[in-house]
């Protein structure tokens, strides 16, 4: 064993009491993050962490698949389109319950309904609010009335639609503030795995589902146990993979990630994810900074960040820069718009074009992985742009930019790992306050795009859509997301590039 992780073993070892051991002797896969889980609830906590344990405890009625890139069928066996709003569905007989209920068709209209009804509070409204009803036809079909053509229907149903079973959530209450109180709910769906124990914020154990029906999409779970806890330091992270304490991590910082691989006792990946970076301007001077009212300030950041040097030097392998304000494998993302390549010296002529031929100060304002950012301050104060840094939690600094007080801010989004532009573009530009520009001509185009279930339709309007943002720099794309994954040498594990860790899928070697 190196000395740096020696030392981490050594720290680890002076400060905790070690968890009992992980791993296939055990038949328990033990993963952390530095997230706490404060609810077991796919819709009530929007952390990616309940996104894994989403996939994991529950079953939609699709799933998508990521070799073929088709919908398989789940919960549903099969579906036929009565019109562009319109879709009935058959449903999977034999299926129960992590309680011992029967699945029908009651569970899906309870769930849909709950979920389209804006009064019960579901956090993330642009995941639910396309749903107008689901109607029972009889006890194992469901019709599903869309509220307007949304072509992306099927990508939503198979990565957020869980469903539970009638009346899961009448012992909750929503709080004076809004939030729904869900302590009195024990977390019950059909999936591969089910809850054995939960502490709020520390962990969440799940026990294999013995029960689970079999030919599914999702296989038949392998691993006896999936443990997750919280782990609030990257080093203790480490020193526990190298430990035996945890068999799996990710979000693992790339030179900590080398290193790991070079021990030879633990298996790296790096993997792309459907997550970007932008930048975001200020482009009505809301913010009281009027810089980024001009397009000839955009286009100088856009020409003097070496997005391609940060991707691949700062990100990972699988990280590339991109040029549209989407991800380029989502569907109707096209990277044919106009390109601002690394160029100081055209940086600092703009500059000077718009007024600022010694540059500027801004406030530039981020909140994950500060390292991203710091690069981006030091490729803008070569051209003379000087940034201060704000530096807020995630929730703090969306509501400044809601409110329209930040100059320029860095941020992500991951798409809730739907393959379509519209689950980006569509939500940045088509007016809401998250909308930098509310450019009509965008929102015209997007809508356009989101309303049609014609592909080439759809192409042709995010094209116009995203030409616009381009050559007005309303953002300025950045790169890909990539995730190192350190996991066991035991561990049979395959990361996908939804950035959805099917862990119900792994099994020991």
């Amino acid at each position: 064993m190196r000395p740096m992780y020696l030392a981490l073993a050594a720290s680890l070892l002076a400060t905790t009491a070690m968890p009992a051991m992980a791993g296939k002797a055990d038949d328990t896969l033990n993963f952390a993050t530095d997230k706490e889980v404060a609810v077991v609830d796919p819709y009530f906590s929007v952390t990616r962490e309940l996104v894994i344990m989403g996939h994991m405890g529950w079953d939609g009625l699709v799933l998508f698949n990521n070799k073929t890139g088709e919908f398989d069928p789940l919960l549903a066996t099969s579906w036929e389109w009565k019109s562009n709003t319109e879709v009935e569905f058959d449903l999977r007989e034999g299926v129960v319950f992590h309680d011992g209920s029967t699945f029908d068709a009651d569970d899906v209209v309870y769930t849909i309904n709950f979920l389209a009804d804006e009064a019960n509070g579901v956090p993330a409204q642009s995941v639910v609010n396309w749903m107008k009803s689901a109607t029972k036809i009889d006890q194992y079909k469901v019709r599903l009335e869309l509220v307007q053509p949304f072509p992306n229907a099927f990508a939503y149903l198979a990565n957020e639609i869980s469903i539970m079973p009638e009346g899961y959530y009448e012992n909750s209450t929503i709080g004076a503030d809004g939030t729904r109180d869900l302590s009195k709910v024990t977390p019950i769906g059909t999936g591969p795995y089910t809850v054995s124990d939960v502490r709020t914020g520390k962990y969440v154990n799940w026990a294999k589902n013995d029960q689970y029906f079999a030919d599914g999409p999702k296989g038949t779970p392998q691993i006896g146990n999936i443990n997750f806890r919280t782990i609030g330091e990257s080093n203790t992270q480490l020193a526990e993979l190298m430990t035996g304490g945890l068999d799996w991590a990710w979000d693992v910082p790339k030179e900590q990630a080398l290193r790991l691989e070079e021990s030879g006792q633990v298996q790296v990946v790096n993997e792309k994810t459907l997550r970007i970076s932008y930048l975001a301007f200020d482009v009505d001077g809301s913010s009281g900074q009027d810089y980024f009212t001009d397009q000839k300030v955009r286009a100088a950041f856009a020409h003097a960040i070496n997005r391609e040097a940060i991707a691949k030097e700062l990100v990972g392998p699988a990280s590339v820069a991109i040029h549209s304000a989407c991800h380029p494998e989502q569907f109707g993302c096209s990277q044919d718009v106009p390109h601002y390549e690394y160029d100081p010296e055209k940086a600092k002529a703009l500059l000077a074009e718009a007024g600022y031929p010694d540059g500027f100060k801004f406030d530039l304002y981020g909140y994950r992985e500060r390292e991203f950012t710091e690069a981006v301050i030091g490729d803008l104060a070569a051209v003379g742009i000087q940034a201060n840094l704000n530096w807020l939690q995630y929730s703090s600094l969306l509501e400044k930019v809601q409110n329209g007080e930040t100059p320029v801010n860095h941020m992500t989004w991951g798409s809730s790992s739907i393959p379509d532009v519209a689950a980006i573009t569509s939500h940045f530009f088509s007016g809401s306050s998250d909308d930098p520009a509310k450019d009509p001509r965008t929102a015209e185009a997007l809508a356009r795009g989101d309303t049609s279930v014609d592909p080439e339709v759809r192409k042709e309007a995010y094209q116009e859509a995203l030409n616009i943002i381009a050559e007005e720099v309303y953002w300025l794309p950045m790169f890909t997301y990539a995730k190192y994954y350190v996991f066991s040498n035991d561990l049979d594990f395959t990361p996908t590039a939804d950035e959805i860790p099917r862990l119900y899928e792994a099994s020991w070697k």
